[in-house]
């Protein structure tokens, strides 16, 4: 085909011969039985695959992209959605193994096993003890993603009993003060700020924080406005900050006068203006052909978003 042709043609190693190992994109459907419109989609939305690009910004597949793409197809086909494939994948360690993510989930469960255990004690000694060995044994993204998070959450929705509410308050408490320390010590290092701020009344402190926590990294520190801070007033925070971006996070369905709200937003900023959360995703049609950039809701997928749209590398 022309196409493949002219991708060979720019596809050289370092002594000019062209290279056996890429393939296009068309080569990558008919090998794979994934149309070119999905494995675009797969990159842009979900980051599950990150092919490399020529001069001319064609994409080039891997022999691992492709394998990638087949681990994607059969987390599929057992009923894993694939907004959550991501998580499966980037558990190095784990993906050797056909029942990988039912593994996981038991090392989940036994963590939460003994949290629980101090957090009805209010056992902070311990659940510091638990909070440092959790830590020493997994990356950020899963220790909040996989184990903190969906266990806050579990005791935020049953809270019938007496002392349960207690118990929440107790662990959201410890986590919110952690996470500050963390972020606070990230805030610190001499990069280039991002503004982080709240939807007003459409996320927990705890969250925003740890979306914080999982935005920051080595090109970018992360700046958390606090929770209640005016919609109005934002632009009047970023001309006296100079940030390098404005994100707002909601972890709720978007409102029909959300999108319309951003965009007007954006128009009186001097910096990017991006979403993120589990509205990203919902918001993402709305919002298609404007500035405005959608992050997600993934700890690794949210980081690397932004240091895309950044370096202005996002496609959105």
């Amino acid at each position: 085909m022309p196409e493949t042709i002219d991708l060979q043609r720019e596809t050289t190693s370092d002594n000019g011969t062209v290279s056996d190992d890429l393939f296009p994109i068309r080569e990558v459907a008919r090998l794979t039985g994934v149309n070119p419109v999905t494995l675009r989609a797969w990159e842009r939305r979900y980051g599950l695959i990150q092919p490399t690009r020529t001069e001319s910004g064609h994409r080039l597949y891997s022999r691992i992209d492709i394998d990638t793409v087949h681990r994607i197809l059969d987390w599929i086909e057992r009923g894993v959605a694939v907004s959550k494939v991501g998580r499966i994948l980037a558990r190095d360690a784990l993906l050797s193994e056909p029942d990988a993510a039912l593994g996981a989930q038991a090392e989940w469960e036994q963590w939460h096993g003994q949290l629980r255990h101090a957090i009805s004690a209010f056992d902070d000694r311990q659940l510091d003890r638990l909070y440092g060995q959790i830590f020493s044994a997994y990356p950020l993204a899963v220790v909040f993603q996989d184990i903190f998070m969906p266990l806050w959450q579990a005791l935020l929705r049953h809270q019938g009993r007496f002392g349960q509410a207690s118990e929440w308050v107790f662990f959201d408490n410890f986590l919110r003060s952690r996470t500050a320390q963390r972020l606070q010590m990230a805030a610190a290092a001499p990069l280039p700020r991002v503004l982080l701020a709240a939807v007003a009344g459409e996320c927990r402190e705890l969250e925003l924080l740890v979306a914080g926590l999982l935005m920051s990294g080595e090109k970018q520190a992360v700046k958390i406005l606090g929770v209640g801070q005016p919609f109005d007033e934002l632009t009047l925070i970023c001309e006296k900050t100079q940030p390098s971006a404005l994100v707002l996070f909601s972890n709720r369905a978007p409102s029909s006068e959300l999108p319309l709200r951003l965009k007007r937003l954006a128009l009186t900023l001097h910096c990017p203006l991006l979403l993120a959360g589990d509205a990203a995703d919902l918001a993402q049609e709305s919002l298609a052909g404007s500035s405005i950039g959608c992050l997600g809701n993934e700890g690794r997928l949210m980081q690397r978003r932004l240091q895309q749209f950044l370096g202005g590398g996002l496609d959105t």
